[in-house]
């Protein structure tokens, strides 16, 4: 939401143990969101048929036949018949200070999710374990290495809420781990492990870092660092991140190299960063693919666009 004002203006410092507001606003967008939905919309898009499994309310049933259309089987997806889909309420003023709410709700009861039954009736081959209840995040990994399943590691923001034990309990035998550059000086900090002891307990550690690209290094893959992909405008940040998991994820898929994957990564992130919201861009095969050649050179733009197409 938009209010049309300053909100310092409304704040009285001696009454602030008091406050009472209501704010008029001008605007209001509701937009489509969550680190796995974005991430599993982003594979859609690029043709990958990817899993969702996260725990929604009863109020989930339009966004659930908008994924669908885009691709996402959501079959898995755990619905409460006691809490609403978590959602982020925003209102911005003036200034573009903000004042914002998070309600959980039926997220919490994503740590009583099992993976084992989606990956029976899918075959899907790679768990992702991103930003979602903590207690869902350990469970999840645990799980994921006691049935023995390549799983990716990607904490993020929930970096800042989990203890040090239970990020080690997320970490051990993850093939992948995401972080930005800031999330991984973090987990550091706050597991005590040194950038050895994590690529110790990891196969290969994807590092972003923002407008500089994205490393990647691992055990027995050579330090690759992508640059990124050049952009025609910076409209919306948010969900950047998510769409470069897409495309790297994707490109994996397809047996592309650690570059070669990270270069689509990084370009259905600028396509994000170029629109409003997180699911609002549209991947057009050879449009695709022409960006590619400009970023990345023709060789780019003929190893993935035969995967486009198809």
């Amino acid at each position: 939401m938009h209010f049309p004002g300053r909100f310092s203006e409304q704040l009285l410092a001696d009454q602030l143990h008091q406050v009472s507001l209501s704010f008029l606003v001008d605007d209001l967008v509701v937009r489509r969101g969550g680190v796995a939905a974005n991430i599993a919309f982003g594979m859609g898009q690029l043709g990958e048929k990817p899993v969702l499994i996260g725990a929604v309310g009863q109020d989930f049933a339009d966004y659930q036949a908008w994924l669908e259309r885009h691709g996402v089987d959501c079959e898995s997806v755990h619905v409460s018949n006691e809490h609403h889909t978590a959602r982020f309420v925003c209102t911005t003023d003036e200034e573009m200070c903000q004042i914002a709410s998070f309600y959980a709700g039926a997220m919490a009861e994503a740590r009583n999710i099992e993976l084992k039954p989606a990956v029976d009736r899918t075959g899907a081959d790679f768990v992702v374990i991103s930003a979602d209840d903590p207690a869902a995040m350990v469970r999840h990994s645990t799980e994921a290495r006691e049935r023995g399943y390549r799983f990716a590691a990607d904490p993020s923001q929930q970096i800042a809420r989990m203890s040090g034990d239970d990020l080690r309990a997320l970490v051990e035998g993850a093939e992948l781990l995401f972080t930005n550059d800031y999330e991984k000086s973090l987990l550091e900090s706050k597991t005590g492990w040194s950038e050895s002891d994590v690529m110790a307990e990891v196969g290969v550690r994807v590092t972003t870092q923002g407008s500089r690209g994205v490393e990647i290094a691992g055990k027995d893959v050579e330090r690759v660092h992508v640059p990124a992909a050049k952009e025609r405008a910076k409209v919306d940040p948010t969900g950047v991140g998510d769409g470069f998991r897409a495309g790297f994820l994707a490109g994996r898929s397809w047996g592309l190299s650690w570059e070669r994957s990270a270069q689509v990564g990084s370009l259905l992130a600028t396509l994000v960063l170029e629109t409003v919201g997180t699911q609002e861009y549209d991947v057009k095969p050879h449009d695709f693919a022409d960006r590619l050649a400009e970023s990345y050179g023709d060789g780019a733009a003929a190893d993935v666009l035969p995967w486009l197409i198809a």
